[in-house]
């Protein structure tokens, strides 16, 4: 999957959040102040205000004396970087990889978003649609790589798509403090001549670090897509979590059930998958406005029973509010255990074949395989084994006489027996070993030896003397010695069936 970055950035993030509130000021140049060693300096100010020539940095006294007519709000340690983060928080609807940077900005790994929204354009004009909506001026770009949209979101003014590979070609005319270096290097590169991108960028890598410093190189590989730079995810991701982004806005608590069961449905597919079941879960309902309402709920025992989990996300679905309506889903499992798997009762007392779980089970085997052939066998009335079963004439032949249950008997059984080399203590004792296809099984348990002789009236031979063996590993066998045991002739020993 190709890798695509976006890069948020709010040139006037601290004037757009009062403003929200205060509408009477939008026409008038608003600043935010901070003292700082005994000097009043702005951090921040309005389009309007930049547009007057008062810029983040400047001493309070001085813009004043420029622009008398200015609103003055002091401004709060940290606040810039809180309303970041609740805006990057806000940016998970869009993509589950949401960071900030040291420059203020907001960093998104799109990559296999995008086509939610129809096309990587769509899906940026949202981002920026919204934010505008709620009083936010944001530029975005995309590009292949973090460092050309974030040159291209800082220098290039508006929403704007950076094909992989066109980085230096589209945004190679940016200068030099596109690429997020320090200001002393930046210095250093405008003395010595360098005013864009592309005019240092085909310098060799040996001569830049040698002229200027390794960090110039960093950040120009990775601009080019030559180095990889990772993000730091402001909400980690949890290794069971799944997202359901929704077409239109769901208000309804039907809809909400349905949501939640297809959300279930994904994540205890794969727990089942991996042997885990469900301790505690988590359900995001991201809304219109922005706000997120949660529930969660918990299990005894790890459960990957998605009737039950749904049960129980059903009785919470009243303290979710919707309000204008939920327009993506996040199910988060808090906490997994492992739980074996259990066997699903197929054969519920004597229904069998009566059961339409039981034939649709069949019908799903036979389609994962068109040369799969599906056998349905009868008990007969016959003594040897061979004979003791029959092929069933039809899916619904009842049989005459019931299973017999008094000797174990194999699930697999091969016809005709298969011969195998033997080594027994004494006779009418079990073998301690044997070997079949080239392998040799030490035998850790036995039981026998079980006679079976030979139906006279039907045919002539040796009876046999089974016996039921389990080798080293669990495997368990049924194995039997044709006919006596005599001196002058070594007895011949043979492999009927497997148990499961």
């Amino acid at each position: 999957m190709q890798k695509r970055y976006a890069v948020l950035w709010f040139p006037y993030l601290l004037t757009d959040w009062y403003l929200r509130s205060h509408a009477q000021y939008q026409q008038v140049p608003v600043v935010f102040v901070m003292p700082v060693q005994g000097r009043v300096l702005i951090t921040a100010s309005n389009n309007l205000a930049q547009q007057l020539g008062v810029m983040p940095d400047m001493l309070l006294a001085d813009a004043r004396a420029a622009v008398p007519q200015l609103h003055v709000l002091q401004d709060k340690p940290l606040r810039r970087e809180k309303l970041l983060k609740a805006l990057a928080l806000w940016c998970i609807k869009f993509t589950p990889i949401v960071s900030l940077d040291e420059y203020g900005s907001i960093l998104l790994d799109i990559s296999g978003c995008t086509h939610l929204w129809g096309a990587e354009q769509d899906y940026l004009s949202a981002i920026v649609d919204q934010l505008a909506s709620k009083g936010y001026q944001a530029y975005l770009c995309s590009a292949g790589t973090i460092g050309a949209a974030w040159a291209a979101a800082h220098y290039s003014c508006g929403t704007r798509l950076v094909e992989e590979g066109k980085q230096l070609a589209l945004l190679g005319d940016l200068p030099p403090e596109a690429l997020r270096l320090e200001r002393s290097t930046v210095d250093r590169l405008y003395k010595l001549g360098f005013r864009t991108l592309a005019s240092f960028a085909s310098i060799p890598v040996t001569v830049l670090k040698r002229r200027f410093t390794a960090d110039i190189v960093t950040r120009l590989q990775q601009f080019l897509g030559k180095s990889e730079e990772y993000l730091t995810p402001v909400q980690p991701i949890l290794p069971y979590t799944e997202r359901l982004p929704c077409l239109e806005p769901i208000c309804t608590d039907k809809s909400i059930e349905v949501a939640i069961g297809k959300l279930l449905n994904n994540l205890c597919q794969r727990l089942a998958g991996e042997g885990k079941g469900l301790r505690k879960a988590k359900l995001s309902c991201y809304r219109v406005d922005g706000k997120v309402q949660s529930v969660e709920i918990g299990t005894n025992r790890p459960s990957a029973h998605v009737p039950h989990l749904c049960g129980l996300f059903s009785q919470k679905i009243g303290q979710i509010a919707p309000g204008l309506g939920i327009e993506l889903f996040i199910m988060d499992a808090l906490m997994v255990d492992d739980a074996p798997s259990l066997q699903e009762l197929l054969w519920k007392g004597n229904i069998g074949l009566a059961d339409n779980d039981i034939v649709e089970l069949l019908d799903k085997i036979k389609a994962r395989d068109r040369y799969c052939r599906i056998n349905r066998y009868l008990p007969n009335a016959q003594h040897w084994p061979e004979r003791s079963i029959r092929p069933a004439a039809t899916l619904n032949e009842k049989k005459t006489i019931a299973w017999p249950f008094d000797r174990p008997r194999p699930t697999r059984m091969l016809h005709p027996p298969h011969a195998i080399e033997v080594a027994a203590p004494i006779p009418d004792y079990p073998p301690m070993l044997f070997r079949y296809q080239g392998q040799v099984h030490h035998i850790k348990r036995a039981d026998g030896p079980e006679r079976i002789e030979r139906e006279w009236w039907l045919e002539a031979g040796e009876h046999r003397d089974y016996y039921y063996v389990e080798d080293e590993q669990g495997r368990r066998y049924w194995l039997f010695r044709l006919g006596h045991y005599t001196t002058d002739v070594s007895p011949e020993w043979y492999l009927h069936g497997f148990f499961a």
